[in-house]
């Protein structure tokens, strides 16, 4: 661990010796928000419906889904692609300590059902098993009646009185902007995460656009739509249908130019088409140029 410095933050390094134009760029486009880059990529399955057969076969009781590969593949693709996981507040740059995923989980597939926030660390070292056992637990958590930090904060803070809640609001976002909201608040809030991911899939809903906030750092935030047939075509323009999914990347354009983008896309989009890859710690580099 690095001795922290003079304009650190508990969650991120200050990169004091970047080009000028990566260091006046929040000056000039202040807010996250207003600097999103959004990547729409289609992903055909047939790959990975065939390792995620494999994989269950050989691994009865402990399924493997989908999800599961997606997020391994987030976490391998951000950990070569470093850039990846910086953020921008309070004008300054920064490199997260850690690299982290937050989605929202639905205690019960219900109207009234209420929700609870997920948020897990991830190390070079990782997996797709070890990525499958932490969402598994934290699943396992979400859904007990165990609530997690950041909504015991937001209960808390919805019973006072609305020109108190106001003051409190306008006060923490001057804290989140210098670094210095409560840590008992934002530990496990997904707008903190490197990676925040929705997977509306899973309720039936196609993948699109989703924004980015201007409370907290995150500066990714990755939609998944649901599976469906479609025609996908060969390079000599021959067609098949097969199960795709789409994905939406919004991302803070803020941080890295556009070539630097295209390469990490085509690192998840090659991670995806080689699931098998994604058994080797997320440092261990691969050659997605072929």
């Amino acid at each position: 661990m690095n001795q922290k410095k003079r304009g650190d933050r508990r969650d991120g390094v200050w990169l004091k010796e970047l080009d000028a134009l990566h260091t006046i760029m929040p000056y000039v486009y202040p807010n996250r928000a207003d600097n999103e880059a959004f990547i729409s990529e289609r992903i055909d399955l047939t790959r990975i419906n065939r390792y995620l057969e494999e994989k269950n076969r050989d691994n009865p009781g402990e399924e493997y889904k989908l999800f599961h590969v997606l997020l391994a593949a987030m976490v391998k693709t951000i950990t070569l692609r470093p850039k990846m996981n910086r953020f921008i507040q309070g004008y300054r740059i920064y490199q997260r300590n850690q690299l982290t995923a937050g989605f929202v989980v639905k205690k019960q597939f219900a109207d009234e059902a209420h929700e609870a926030l997920a948020y897990i660390a991830f190390d070079e070292n990782s997996t797709l098993e070890s990525v499958h056992k932490q969402v598994m637990d934290e699943i396992h958590q979400c859904r007990s009646d165990k609530t997690d930090n950041t909504t015991d904060g937001m209960e808390g803070l919805k019973k006072l009185p609305k020109p108190v809640l106001t003051f409190v609001m306008w006060l923490l976002r001057r804290l989140d902007f210098h670094g210095r909201a409560p840590e008992f608040l934002v530990k496990t809030d997904p707008n903190y995460a490197t990676c925040f991911i929705t997977n509306l899939g899973s309720i039936g809903l196609k993948s699109g656009y989703h924004h980015l906030s201007n409370w907290g750092t995150n500066s990714i935030f990755v939609v998944v739509g649901e599976k469906k047939l479609r025609p996908v075509y060969d390079e000599d323009g021959n067609m098949t249908m097969r199960e795709t999914i789409d994905l939406g990347l919004t991302l803070d354009e803020r941080l890295a130019d556009g070539y630097y983008y295209s390469r990490t896309v085509k690192l998840l989009k090659y991670l995806l088409q080689n699931p098998e890859l994604l058994e080797l710690p997320a440092n261990q580099e691969v050659d997605y140029d072929k």
